[in-house]
């Protein structure tokens, strides 16, 4: 994967951002609603984001995967936390969740987090 994963994380909020301009009425209310949906409850914050990457992974959605990786490492999530559940994908998917995941890999060595 030769592209930076920060470079497109960074994209995708700078077009979040137009998205959020173009939408304003519409971005607010969806952002309640992921307010409601990410807060601690019986699974905490940390947990949900990185469940939500795994997903994200499984279905191939780039923009989502950094996302979720982003917010789970802003809530302390470690190295060993985004394996665990690479490793999940990868059960579940097999050698295209390898491939997805490497998206993750990359963004997190990016950040300095292996």
């Amino acid at each position: 994967m030769s592209e930076s994963q920060t470079e497109l994380n960074n994209n995708r909020k700078k077009q979040l951002d137009l998205f959020r301009k173009l939408m304003p009425d519409f971005a607010e209310q969806l952002g309640v609603q992921m307010h409601e949906v990410y807060k601690d409850g019986a699974i905490d914050r940390k947990t949900k984001h990185l469940m939500a990457m795994a997903i994200a992974l499984g279905v191939g959605c780039h923009n989502c995967v950094l996302a979720q990786a982003e917010a789970a490492l802003a809530l302390g999530a470690t190295k060993e936390d985004f394996l665990e559940a690479i490793s999940i994908v990868i059960s579940m998917r097999g050698t295209t969740g390898i491939a997805e995941s490497l998206r993750v890999v990359q963004f997190l060595d990016e950040q300095g987090k292996l």
